[in-house]
């Protein structure tokens, strides 16, 4: 079967070198038993290349499951996978199956599998050796058949390197590698892209075509497109939907672009660097994310701090307790801690305690801004996580944690 009747079968639209190379590696390993590793940034279609593979094999009359692992909660997703025995943990009302048990002789697409726990990553490696899993609860060993397609939008080789990524299912899942380029590196493939879903929406909706002039046109080409083709699906539904010119010129495109079409980068440059810094409505997505995930990252800084804090107090010769004092709330200001052992003078040495009520607060603070975030999100996306955790630039498990851990009512 040709590339091109491919791409009509499976709406795939474009004719960049990227993409056809991409299209080529899954035709040609789609009628093996291989594992693949589907890599692309969040929003490329890597879905659409598992369904490929799997149509072009020889299990395409068997099941077929897309598991999103960045959706499952860490404490359910070996049931979800593997099943669980009655009684294996509190909710374990009957024997259940697992995906492994029920897709057998089919394939399984995992999605976000740098999401994966590492627990669950070393059943999934017995699995891709041996074909042998074992349900929650049970000791019984039992036998799939299942062809195994992974994708993810993370550099799982650095997860590998940080712990976070088993280093022996990475190369096992990796056999063949196909990576979905971006839509900025496939940019001759954006007007084609636009007429397609300006047209599917125009049926959709009972009304005429959208086109863009020329201006129009370039700006679209030149826009960095973060969210790929889904971002560009969604701005051709609005503008569908919206716009009451057929034609639309670069001004009238720029009211739907975020930013304008600006590098999110741009959002950081402090004002005085050579141009005005943008304001926060006109990047209110970009810099809702990246305020996000700094206080995500503050978190983690605070108690770096207090571990640097502990270190040099030691090297300075502050006792244990002196240096416990500084930090415990409940020390009185009024009195002066314990000197460094090898301090001579005559002088007390005080560390004030405000500080650190002050460090307190700011955590607390951080906490409610982060409960802040997530609300917004949730109401926005009318309770969707996915869509929410998304907005929010983290995965959907990282959500659903959030969301048990300040007990959000959706």
């Amino acid at each position: 079967m040709d590339i091109q009747s491919i791409k009509n079968r499976f709406g795939i639209i474009g004719n960049s070198p990227a993409l056809n190379h991409a299209l080529n590696t899954a035709i040609q390993v789609a009628n093996t038993d291989l594992s693949v590793l589907i890599v692309g940034e969040s929003g490329v279609g890597k879905e659409a290349f598992s369904n490929i593979i799997h149509a072009l094999s020889a299990r395409k009359h068997a099941p077929f499951i897309a598991v999103n692992c960045g959706a499952i909660p860490e404490g359910t997703i070996d049931s979800e996978l593997f099943g669980h025995e009655k009684g294996s943990f509190t909710g374990a009302v009957d024997s259940r199956k697992g995906y492994f048990e029920t897709v057998n002789g089919g394939t399984i697409f995992l999605d976000e599998i740098g999401e994966m726990p590492l627990g669950t990553q070393a059943r999934l490696l017995r699995v891709l050796e041996t074909g042998e899993f074992i349900r929650v609860g049970s000791s019984k060993v039992q036998k799939t058949d299942v062809r195994v397609i992974a994708a993810t939008n993370k550099d799982l080789l650095e997860f590998t390197q940080q712990g976070k990524f088993r280093e022996d299912l990475y190369y096992r899942l990796s056999t063949v590698p196909i990576r979905v380029p971006s839509l900025r590196d496939r940019r001759e493939d954006i007007p084609l892209l636009f007429r397609k879903f300006a047209s599917d929406f125009a049926e959709r909706y009972k009304t005429q075509s959208v086109q863009l002039d020329e201006q129009a046109q370039q700006l679209l080409v030149s826009y960095p497109w973060y969210g790929n083709v889904r971002e560009l699906k969604n701005i051709a539904e609005q503008i569908s939907v919206l716009s009451t010119d057929k034609v639309i010129t670069a001004e009238a495109l720029q009211q739907f672009l975020p930013g304008n079409g600006q590098s999110r980068s741009l959002a950081l440059v402090p004002a005085g660097a050579g141009s005005p810094a943008p304001s926060f409505s006109e990047h209110s997505n970009t810099e809702r994310d990246i305020l996000y995930k700094l206080f995500f990252d503050l978190k983690k800084d605070m108690n770096d701090l207090k571990k640097m804090f502990f270190d040099m107090a030691q090297h300075q010769g502050y006792t244990q307790q002196g240096i416990s004092e500084a930090i415990i709330p409940a020390y009185n200001p009024q009195e002066p801690l314990l000197a460094p052992a090898n301090y001579t003078g005559n002088a007390p040495i005080v560390l004030h305690h405000t500080d650190q009520h002050e460090e307190v607060d700011e955590t607390l603070l951080l906490s409610e801004r982060e409960k802040e975030f997530i609300l917004k999100a949730l109401k926005k996306h009318k309770g969707r996580r996915r869509d929410a955790a998304n907005e929010l630039g983290i995965s959907e498990r990282t959500l659903y944690r959030k969301i048990k851990e300040y007990n959000i009512n959706e």
